[in-house]
């Protein structure tokens, strides 16, 4: 049976500008970094030759964590309709904060791209949309008691 997700993995072209977002922007910490290569990891994500460098981010006080992936060998490519929120596949992270009229002007002041001014979505859910490093899409969601 399923406990919970352990991390979510992404794909980044810059790991440290993306630790840097993650960490300076939203308040993650820096947990673990190393890197990844041999027959295990190959086999694992199913390339040859694989050399690659990750870093685990969690949220403080919880278990929740996602962990940046720069493949070095063999690179990888990128979707260049990726960020358009229709694509299949793995669309977004929604991270759920206490003040996000807060956040969402600290995140305008630093120059990130935002969809749209922050929307109610129900009488008790606040939420935005905006775009990460790499074009990932990132959400935050507010909820009221």
């Amino acid at each position: 049976m399923i406990r919970k997700i352990d991390h979510i993995n992404i794909s980044v072209t810059d790991i440290e500008k993306t630790k840097e977002f993650f960490t300076g922007l939203l308040g993650f910490e820096d947990e673990k970094d190393g890197y990844l290569e041999g027959p295990w990891m190959d086999a694992t994500v199913g390339l040859k030759d694989v050399k690659a460098r990750f870093a685990r981010l969690s949220i403080p006080g919880t278990e929740t964590s996602i962990e940046l992936i720069k493949y070095f060998q063999p690179e990888g490519g990128k979707d260049p309709e990726m960020h358009h929120a229709n694509r299949i596949g793995f669309r977004h992270i929604a991270l759920e904060v206490t003040d996000i009229d807060t956040v969402y002007q600290k995140l305008k002041d630093a120059g990130v791209r935002v969809f749209s001014e922050i929307q109610n979505y129900t009488e008790k859910k606040r939420l935005c949309y905006f775009y990460g490093p790499d074009d990932i899409i990132l959400e935050l969601a507010e909820y009221k008691d």
